[in-house]
């Protein structure tokens, strides 16, 4: 009890005041950093007249939010990957959102099948490969588990939200058996045993501890752009974007939930549909280095030179129900051992 209440102290320190004389407001609990979304919320406070109240931590958003029950400020919870989602309604702590607007501008595959989250922007899971090492400009996942790569390749834990949601994808793909004997052989094909984040991946690449490492689109643009530390990292690599055999490019989203005990239920509302506005787009394409949600958003221009991105096909929804069972795989096959 103690942990929960110093954990809560730190993300009360964190909420922003209201701006003077503000009338409306809306609460937002976040997984993003602050000075990642800030910019967001104060075109929208500009846009609408609504201050915008913000509550960000690393973990434990859900918990919160349940145990404050219906007396809960939250009236949104913006997030990362499918994981955090779905954890987020199977916790029982969201409703659905109702809007036409986000029925309409939102596909179809990037929302939940009964309304209680929306994906706002994409990243995909690709491959940063060796610039010299690596010839090849294309591969598939399902090639990862060839023998050729045999102590080739890096990667972050199996159980990380990340890559469980890219294991989760290939069990709903391909099946369950198909899908453990595929882990089984990218483990045999790891240069090292799983580790640190995805921007440790691209550093082993580049200091030659292995040629190819799996990670995020917007991590190498991070690193090329906004780390002068890192940026070498990011220049000894280059970023290949794979596809499933008869398929596309697996991606995941940033999804906003609107809270069960909303307060603020209209404004939170209100916000959920200027995300998926075209000014919140383009925000969330230059300064997260994140794929658009909406059509015709033009792309930041570092992640437009990784290529055209073809996404998957398969439904998000159906991904995060295979999450479970690609947890319970990356623990038979030992993956991080």
């Amino acid at each position: 009890m103690s942990r929960f209440r110093a954990a809560a102290a730190v993300l009360a320190a964190v909420l922003l005041p209201l701006p003077a004389g503000a009338a409306e407001q809306v609460n937002v609990y976040t997984y993003r950093e602050t000075k990642l979304v800030q910019p967001l919320f104060e075109a929208f406070t500009k846009d609408t007249g609504i201050a915008v109240n913000v509550i960000s931590a690393s973990s434990g958003l859900e918990q919160r939010i349940k145990a404050e029950g219906d007396k809960s400020p939250a009236d949104v919870l913006l997030t990362v990957d499918i994981g955090r989602i779905d954890e987020a309604v199977q916790a029982g702590i969201t409703q659905p959102i109702g809007s036409a607007v986000i029925d309409e501008t939102v596909p179809a595959r990037y929302r939940d099948p009964n309304g209680h989250w929306a994906g706002i922007s994409m990243r995909a899971r690709v491959i940063y490969a060796s610039k010299d090492r690596v010839k090849q400009d294309a591969i598939t996942y399902e090639e990862l588990a060839d023998p050729k790569w045999k102590g080739k390749i890096c990667i972050r834990s199996g159980q990380h939200i990340y890559n469980n949601a890219l294991f989760a994808a290939y069990v709903a793909k391909h099946g369950e058996a198909k899908a453990e004997e595929w882990l089984r052989g990218l483990k045999a094909n790891l240069a090292q045993k799983p580790s640190g984040g995805d921007r440790e991946t691209a550093r082993d690449v580049a200091a030659g501890k292995c040629d190819i490492g799996i990670g995020n689109t917007y991590y190498w643009a991070l690193m090329m752009n906004n780390d002068p530390d890192k940026k070498p990292w990011a220049e000894a690599t280059k970023v290949i974007l794979p596809t499933f055999e008869g398929g596309g490019t697996h991606v995941n989203l940033s999804g906003v939930l609107l809270a069960k005990h909303a307060p603020n239920k209209a404004n939170g509302i209100k916000l959920i549909e200027w995300l998926a506005g075209e000014k919140a787009q383009q925000i969330y394409a230059d300064a997260n280095y994140e794929y658009p949600i909406r059509p015709g958003v033009p792309l930041n221009p570092t992640i437009a030179g990784y290529g055209k991105l073809t996404a998957d096909s398969l439904p998000i929804a159906k991904i995060a129900a295979e999450r479970k069972t690609a947890s319970t795989l990356v623990d038979k096959v030992g993956f991080d051992n």
